[in-house]
C-alpha cells in the first residue's frame, strides 16, 4: 500500500526530494487537526480564566483562530503557540499525532527510502506559521546542520506534511535540488528567529533556482538530511499549519533502548551521544524483524517524557559560529 515506484525513489535519491500529492485522503489528518485545536481551546480557556485575553474567537476555524489571537496580543498567541510546541517544538505528543507518524499509509513510503526497519527519529515538530510574522521564517538550511556529525553519511528522512493547502502564499518550502550530494555547507548561529542559516555565498545554487514546493492538505514533501531548504513568509490570511517527522533505517545511530535517568550525570549519559539528535528519544515505529520492539503510544509518551526531564544529555556541537557582520 503506497509504495514508491522504482521512478519516485530514483528521483528522490537524485533531487533530494520528492512531493506527492495523495499520501493522505485529507480526511486522514482532520483527527490531529481537532486535536490541536482542543489543545489551542484548553490553553485559551486558561488565558480567559486569568484574564489575560478577551475576544478567544471561539467561530473562527482552525485555520484563523491562532492568527487573529496572536495579531490582538502578541503575548497571548505565543503563550499558545508554546503550549503547543513544548521547549523544542515537539511538545504536542496526543494519540492523534501518535497515529499519523505511525500511520500505514506513511509509513509504506518512507520503507521505501530507508528500508522495512523504521526507527522514529527524535526530532519532529509542529509549524504554524502565522500570517504577517517573521517568527516562522525559517532561512536556508540543512537538517544536518542540526545533528551530530556521525550521522552525516545517513539518510534521516524528512516528512514534512501541511495541514492546509501549502503554497507560496502562505509560506510553503522551497528547495534547492541536487545540492544534497555535496555534504555539510556551512552553517551560522544567529539566523532569523534563532535558526541555523547557510548564508547565501555559501550556497552552492542560487536561491533562484529553488523548487517551491507547494504541496495540498493529504500530501507530503520528503527530504534528505542534506537537502537545503527554507520557508517562505506567509502572505495569506491564515495559519500555515504543517509537521515535520523524521525517521531512518534501524541500522544508522540512534538511542532505541536507552531510558535516561534525570539524576545520571553528564559522563553516566554518554551512550546517550550516540544518537542524531541525543536530547530527544527514538523509537522503533516498524519492525518485521523485531516485531516486539515497536513502540504503542504509552511507551511512545514514557519516551518522550523521560528524555524531557533530562538536562545533562549534550546537544550536537557542529563548531557553528555566529553569523557574520558584513560592512555595507
Amino acid at each position: 500500500m503506497g509504495r514508491l515506484t522504482r521512478e519516485q525513489i530514483q528521483f528522490f535519491h537524485t533531487e533530494g526530494y520528492l512531493i506527492l500529492d495523495d499520501v493522505f485522503a485529507p480526511d486522514d489528518l482532520q483527527p490531529l487537526r481537532h486535536e490541536m485545536a482542543q489543545r489551542i481551546d484548553r490553553k485559551v480557556r486558561d488565558l480567559v480564566a486569568a484574564g489575560q485575553l478577551h475576544d478567544d474567537y471561539p467561530d473562527e476555524p482552525f485555520e484563523r483562530r491562532l492568527a487573529c489571537i496572536y495579531h490582538d496580543a502578541r503575548d497571548n498567541g505565543e503563550a499558545i503557540i508554546r503550549d503547543l510546541e513544548g521547549p523544542a517544538g515537539g511538545g504536542h505528543h496526543g494519540i492523534e499525532m501518535f497515529k499519523i507518524i505511525t500511520h500505514p499509509k506513511l509509513l509504506a513510503v518512507v520503507e521505501s527510502l530507508v528500508g522495512p526497519e523504521i526507527v522514529g527519529s527524535s526530532v519532529y515538530r509542529i509549524r504554524p506559521k502565522i500570517p504577517g510574522i517573521g517568527r516562522g521564517v525559517v532561512p536556508w538550511h540543512q537538517d544536518s546542520g542540526y545533528f551530530m556529525q556521525l550521522c552525516d553519511n545517513q539518510l534521516i528522512l524528512t516528512c514534512w506534511i501541511p495541514l492546509v493547502d501549502a503554497n507560496a502564499q502562505n509560506g510553503c518550502m522551497q528547495i534547492l535540488p541536487r545540492a544534497h550530494r555535496q555534504g555539510v555547507f556551512t552553517h551560522h548561529t544567529g539566523g532569523n528567529a534563532g535558526f541555523l542559516v547557510i548564508e547565501d555565498g555559501d550556497l552552492p545554487d542560487s536561491p533562484q533556482q529553488a523548487v517551491t514546493a507547494e504541496v495540498p492538505l493529504g500530501g507530503a514533501v520528503f527530504m534528505t538530511n542534506l537537502t537545503p531548504h527554507c520557508s517562505t513568509p506567509n502572505h495569506s490570511d491564515i495559519v500555515r499549519w504543517s509537521v515535520d517527522l523524521r525517521y531512518q533505517g534501524a541500522e544508522a545511530p540512534n538511542n532505541v533502548g536507552l531510558w535516561p535517568d534525570a539524576e545520571e550525570d553528564e559522563e553516566a549519559l554518554e551512550p546517550f551521544q550516540v544518537a542524531c539528535y541525543p536530547p530527544e528519544a527514538d523509537f522503533m515505529v516498524q519492525s518485521r524483524l523485531h516485531p516486539d520492539r515497536v513502540a504503542d503510544y504509552a511507551t511512545f509518551v514514557q519516551r518522550r517524557e523521560a528524555f524531557e526531564q533530562v538536562k545533562a544529555i549534550a546537544y550536537p556541537k557542529r563548531g557553528w559560529t555566529p553569523v557574520p557582520v558584513h560592512a555595507d
